[in-house]
């Protein structure tokens, strides 16, 4: 008796905790999910998809209201693609994607394409309203702080770092290397030297000319002495 009143009150607790787990999981696990083909900041031309799961077992999903980060203006956005018939209607703080009901469990699947993301952004939430054709309202607007966890969590990016801007500074210019004198022609170095042996020679010229004055003189004056030795000539 003792083994079955243990067992039944371990069958009773366990039955009491897959219950709370259950009920604290099942709004968690309903939400929008989303991804991007190039989730970093200040990236160009990015395409987003939104899947906003369908919650009611008997409603259709007829619109999807979405109010865009800071950042990303109404006229960034353009639509890529959704369900048929459905089309994207700017508004003043995001957009709204609707069209004709969706089938009952049918998700709201749709992309939309965002010209730039902020180039300072680490996450970009985006606060979403999912409308059923009966009037039910799912409202995806909670932005968790510091990792905690929310019931109604908004569809939120998380961005790599931007890409680094390139450098505008132009390399520095290699120093030119130094180079020797030029080493002289050889017709430059002959009017050089030439240059160099005139100066010698004109130094020398007025001796030269000396001596042949002197050898002259004393050539005259013998034939002078020598004809006033000898008298007139009869």
């Amino acid at each position: 008796m003792l083994i079955r009143r243990i067992l039944g009150a371990l069958s009773g607790a366990v039955a009491v905790t897959a219950a709370v787990v259950l009920c604290t999981a099942g709004p968690a696990s309903a939400h929008v999910e989303i991804k991007a083909d190039k989730a970093q900041a200040g990236a160009t031309d990015v395409t987003i998809t939104f899947d906003a799961e369908n919650e009611s077992s008997k409603a259709s999903i007829v619109s999807v209201r979405v109010a865009l980060p800071a950042g990303i203006a109404p006229a960034d956005v353009a639509y890529v693609s959704g369900p048929a018939g459905w089309a994207l209607t700017p508004a003043a703080d995001g957009y709204t994607v609707a069209g004709p009901a969706l089938a009952a469990k049918q998700n709201a699947k749709y992309a939309v394409k965002v010209a730039q993301l902020p180039a300072d952004a680490k996450t970009l939430s985006f606060k979403t309203l999912v409308t059923y054709s009966d009037g039910r309202v799912d409202r995806w607007i909670d932005i968790p702080q510091n990792g905690a966890q929310s019931d109604n969590p908004a569809p939120t990016l998380t961005l790599a770092p931007a890409a680094a801007a390139p450098s505008s500074d132009a390399p520095p210019s290699p120093t030119p290397a130094a180079t020797a004198p030029d080493s002289p022609t050889p017709a430059a170095a002959a009017t050089t030297a030439g240059a160099t042996s005139g100066d010698g020679g004109g130094s020398a010229a007025p001796w030269i000319i000396g001596a042949v004055v002197v050898v002259l003189l004393a050539g005259g004056a013998g034939a002078w002495r020598l004809r006033g030795r000898r008298g007139p000539a009869a």
